[in-house]
C-alpha cells in the first residue's frame, strides 16, 4: 500500500474499481473507469479481489463477497457507496426496501469499507429523487450516476478527504428474499405497486397465488405517449 505523503495524491493515481459479479453496474463502472483514464488517472477494472493489485484508491460497486483487512490494505482508501441515511438503513437493498416503504427521496452516502458493514467513516453524502413512477430500471440508472458522482467527488479533492464518523443508532434491512417479491391477489394493483416497481422480471419477479396455482407477473412501463387512446 501507498505510504500517505505530501504528493501522493497527486495524477496519476492507481484507481481499482471492483465489481466481483455480473451485477447491473457492471457498464456504468467500464464507462467510468474510462473517464478516470481519460483524467489523468491510473484506472483499472477488477472483477475479483485476486487480481486488485496495490493502490491508491479502491472502489468497490455491487460487490457480493466481503473485502478481507488483507484485501483492505492494499489500499489507503477503499470505498462503497450505499443508498441510505447511514447509520439507518445499513444491510441489504436499501433503495429497493426504502421505494417499497413509499419514500421518494433515498439518501446515499460514500464512505470507507469497514470491518462491520457499512459502519466506516462518511465521506460524503448526496439524495436520489424520485416521482414514485420508476421501474427499478430507471431507478437504477440514477444510483449509477449518483454513486459516480460521489466517487469522482472524492478524486475531485485538492487532498484526501476526511471521512466524518456515523452518529446515531444503526438499524438494518434483511437481505431480499423470492418471497418479497410476492403480491396479494386480493389487494389492488395501486396498492402493490411499490413491490412492482423493484422487482426485476428476470432474476426475482413478482408473483402471486391463486386456484392452488402460482402466477408469475411482469411488469414493463409501456411509451409514456398516449397518443391515439
Amino acid at each position: 500500500m501507498t505510504a500517505p505523503g505530501s504528493d501522493w495524491w497527486q495524477r496519476p493515481r492507481r484507481v481499482h474499481v471492483v465489481i466481483d459479479n455480473p451485477s447491473w453496474i457492471l457498464p456504468f463502472g467500464e464507462a467510468f473507469v474510462a473517464s478516470l483514464n481519460a483524467g489523468g488517472d491510473q484506472a483499472e477494472l477488477c472483477h475479483s479481489y485476486d487480481e486488485m493489485p496495490e493502490g491508491e484508491v479502491a472502489m468497490f460497486l455491487g460487490c457480493i463477497h466481503i473485502a478481507s483487512s488483507a484485501v483492505l490494505q492494499r489500499h489507503r482508501y477503499n470505498l462503497v457507496v450505499h443508498e441510505s441515511d447511514l447509520p439507518h438503513g445499513r444491510g441489504f437493498s436499501p433503495l429497493t426496501w426504502q421505494t417499497i416503504e413509499g419514500r421518494t427521496e433515498i439518501p446515499i452516502c460514500l464512505l470507507e469499507a469497514a470491518d462491520e458493514a457499512d459502519a466506516g467513516v462518511v465521506y460524503g453524502r448526496d439524495t436520489m429523487q424520485f416521482g414514485g413512477h420508476e421501474l427499478i430500471g430507471e431507478m437504477r440508472v440514477v444510483q449509477a450516476a449518483r454513486t459516480m458522482t460521489l466517487c469522482q467527488g472524492f478524486l475531485n479533492e485538492d487532498n484526501p478527504p476526511t471521512g466524518l464518523p456515523q452518529k446515531g443508532v444503526a438499524s438494518h434491512y434483511p437481505r431480499r428474499r423470492p418471497v418479497d417479491s410476492a403480491l396479494d391477489p386480493n389487494e389492488t394493483l395501486v396498492a402493490q405497486f411499490n413491490i412492482l416497481r423493484t422487482v426485476d422480471n428476470e432474476r426475482y419477479p413478482a408473483y402471486f397465488d391463486l386456484h392452488g396455482h402460482r402466477y408469475r407477473l411482469s411488469v414493463t412501463k409501456m411509451d409514456d405517449s398516449r397518443d391515439g387512446q
